[in-house]
C-alpha cells in the first residue's frame, strides 16, 4: 500500500470552511496545484479553526508514519544482510573444520600438543588487567620458545600450514591465529571423542562413528561455534603467566585456575590440555580433596558409552576459556555479495 504524504494532505486541510470570527487565525492565499501558500499568524484554541498545533500534529503524525514504513524496509534488508553474513562465517568455518580434520588426521600424535597449545595461548589472560587470554600471541618465537611451550613448535607448524590452505579459500580475509588456535582444539578433542567411541566398539570405525553421531556431544557445540572473530595480538604476552604443568604442584595449578576464574571441577576435566600424559595429571590432581572427586566422576564419565558428563562439562570450559579478554567480532570473515545486473541477462 502507498504512503500518503504529508504534503499532499494539506490543500484539503486548508480549504475548510472559514471560521465565524472576525480575527482569522489563518490568513489563506489561493493554493496552486504545485505550490501551497499559507501564513500562520495567531493560534486561537477554538475548536472551529484550524491552528498551527493542529498542522504540527499532522506533520508529526504523518512523518511518523512515513520514518516507520522507511524503517521497515531498512529492518528487512539489515535482517537479510545478517543472515548473508551468518551464512558466510558458517560455511567458511565448515571449511576450516575440514582442513583442521585432514591436517590432524594424518598427524594423531600432535593431538596432545595441539590441546596444549590451544590452553597455553589462554593462559596468559590476567583477569586484573583483562590482558592476554587466546589472543594468539604464542605464535611469536619469542613465546613459543619459552620453557612452558616446550615441545609445541611442531603443533603450531602445523597449524602454520593450515593457514596457508585457509587463507588460499579464503573471502573474507586471513584467519586469526587466534580462532586457529582454538578451533584446532575443537577439532582435537572431537578426533579423542571418536577415537574412544572407536574403541569401544573394538576399532570398528564404522561403528564407532556411529556410536558418536548418536550419543556424542557434537549439539554441544554451538556457542563455542559462534565465538569466532578472535582479533590476534601484536605482540607477545608478557611472561610467567603459564605454568610449567609437568613440574608444577597442585596446588600451583589450583591457584592459576583461581586466577583466571576457575575452580577444582574445570582443573580436572581439562587434564587432557596439560601434556601428552593425561592420566598422569590425573593421578597428581586426585591427591588434591578438592579436585580428587571430579577426577573420578570424568573418569568414570569416559567409561560410559556417551560420556555425556565429561564432554559436556569439557567442551563447557573450553567455550569459556576460548573467549576470554577477547572481544568477539561477529562480521569477521564476511565480505560483500556482487550484485547481479540484471540488464546484463539475456532471456
Amino acid at each position: 500500500m502507498g504512503m500518503v504524504s504529508f504534503i499532499s494532505t494539506i490543500p484539503s486541510l486548508l480549504t475548510l470552511p472559514a471560521p465565524a470570527t472576525t480575527s482569522p487565525a489563518i490568513s489563506r492565499c489561493p493554493i496552486p496545484s504545485s505550490k501551497i501558500c499559507c501564513k500562520i499568524e495567531a493560534d486561537n484554541d477554538s475548536e472551529d479553526q484550524f491552528g498551527r498545533r493542529d498542522i504540527l500534529k499532522c506533520f508529526g503524525a504523518t512523518i511518523g508514519m512515513e520514518i516507520i514504513a522507511s524503517s521497515s524496509s531498512f529492518v528487512k534488508e539489515a535482517n537479510a544482510a545478517d543472515l548473508i553474513q551468518r551464512k558466510q562465517r558458517s560455511e567458511f568455518q565448515s571449511s576450516i573444520k575440514n582442513t583442521l580434520y585432514t591436517a590432524i588426521k594424518e598427524n594423531q600424535y600432535l593431538i596432545p600438543s595441539l590441546l596444549t597449545l590451544a590452553l597455553n595461548d589462554v593462559m596468559t589472560y590476567d583477569k586484573a588487567t583483562k590482558s592476554g587470554g587466546p589472543n594468539g600471541s604464542i605464535r611469536f618465537s619469542s613465546e613459543i620458545n619459552r620453557p612452558e611451550n616446550k615441545g609445541l613448535s611442531a603443533a603450531l607448524y602445523l597449524l602454520d600450514d593450515a593457514k596457508k590452505e585457509i587463507d588460499s579459500y579464503s573471502k573474507g580475509g586471513p584467519i586469526s591465529y587466534a580462532d586457529l588456535i582454538q578451533l584446532a582444539a575443537q577439532s582435537a578433542l572431537k578426533s579423542t571423542f571418536l577415537a574412544s567411541a572407536i574403541r569401544k566398539c573394538g576399532g570398528n570405525e564404522e561403528k564407532g562413528n556411529l556410536l558418536y553421531t548418536a550419543y556424542g556431544s557434537n549439539g554441544q557445540w554451538g556457542l563455542f561455534d559462534r565465538q569466532f572473530g578472535r582479533s590476534d595480538s601484536p605482540d607477545e604476552d608478557p611472561e610467567g603467566r603459564v605454568p610449567q604443568w609437568e613440574k608444577a604442584s597442585v596446588q600451583e595449578l589450583k591457584d592459576k585456575f583461581t586466577a583466571i576464574g576457575f575452580g577444582p571441577r574445570q582443573l580436572a576435566v581439562m587434564s587432557a590440555f596439560m601434556g601428552p600424559d593425561q592420566l598422569a595429571t590425573e593421578a597428581l590432581l586426585a591427591t588434591d580433596p578438592a579436585v580428587a572427586p571430579w577426577v573420578t566422576k570424568y573418569q568414570r564419565s569416559r567409561e560410559t558409552v556417551s560420556e555425556t558428563d565429561y564432554q559436556v562439562d569439557l567442551i563447557t570450559v573450553l567455550t569459556k576459556m576460548s573467549s576470554l579478554g577477547q572481544q568477539i567480532d561477529y562480521e569477521a570473515y564476511t565480505y560483500p555479495v556482487q550484485r547481479v545486473d540484471l540488464s546484463k541477462l539475456k532471456l
